[in-house]
């Protein structure tokens, strides 16, 4: 047995190689189903309504943002051996490109006071700025990561995560936007063909929670006592126990389990005030 060197790795997969170290990490993982069919004749009302190709992902960010809107001591950092709590509630999107070979992602900032319309509007804004290799601001610090010595990758990583979280400084003026991943992270892998995934928390991000979604799928469930079909989604959650607990989780759950079912209710509501 003999291994080969890699050649032509990703930008992305060489800022992951020199990311982690070996498993330590506070991080609790589990799996929320939720039936999805009312989420997705919303989708389709608001693809009329809106003209924009809204999808369950700008529903899935809407809803995890309106969660923790309910429990904001969970949107926070550790800071030198203290919580510090984010101003606004900011839901980061996996994007990717380069026939899904390459990863980068975009911020949406304060996602709880935004429409499912503008939450789409954002983020296909910034996908396509992505996707075309323009300058978005988390590819250029990426790229310019991987293109640095490996020894120099790792030591770089940890430098700007400390400065900017510990610090608190912005080094935009340097390429690293500041907290640039947010409150929450959502990655949908459903497109990939899986139903079910979980993605470990990016420690250069402080980010606390990640959703991924997988994808929808028909099932039978049982409502009222009668098996009946319905299409359910899977997500895979990670969030940083040092953060959050489990009774935490379980509230933010359960308010983002009511959002999904009833979208016409929490999520009508919510664009009629913006």
């Amino acid at each position: 047995m003999s291994f080969s060197r890699l050649r032509n790795a990703s930008s992305w997969r060489i800022l992951a190689v020199h990311t982690w170290d070996r498993p330590r990490d506070p991080t609790v993982y589990g799996i929320i189903d939720v039936e999805v069919d009312a989420a997705q004749r919303f989708v389709a009302e608001e693809r009329e309504r809106s003209g924009e190709h809204v999808t369950l992902t700008h529903v899935v960010g809407k809803a995890v943002a309106m969660a923790l809107h309910e429990r904001p001591d969970v949107n926070a950092i550790e800071r030198r051996g203290r919580l510090w709590v984010r101003d606004t509630i900011d839901v980061f999107f996996q994007v990717a490109f380069e026939a899904g070979e390459n990863l980068a992602g975009a911020k949406i900032t304060r996602a709880d006071e935004k429409s499912v319309a503008d939450i789409a509007r954002e983020l296909r804004e910034r996908s396509q700025r992505i996707r075309t290799h323009k300058d978005d601001p988390t590819q250029v610090s990426t790229r310019r990561l991987a293109k640095l010595p490996p020894l120099f990758v790792r030591w770089a990583t940890r430098a700007a995560e400390r400065l900017t979280y510990d610090f608190d400084l912005d080094l935009s003026r340097f390429g690293v936007p500041y907290d640039a991943f947010g409150s929450v992270m959502v990655t949908n892998v459903g497109g990939f063909g899986l139903t079910t995934g979980f993605a470990p928390l990016f420690p250069p991000a402080r980010t606390p929670l990640i959703l991924t979604m997988g994808s929808v799928r028909p099932l039978a469930v049982v409502v009222e006592g009668q098996v009946v079909p319905r299409d359910v989604l899977t997500l895979g959650v990670a969030f940083d126990h040092r953060v959050m607990d489990g009774y935490q989780a379980g509230r933010m759950a359960q308010r983002f389990r009511e959002v999904i079912l009833s979208p016409d209710r929490f999520l009508r509501a919510s664009d009629s005030k913006e």
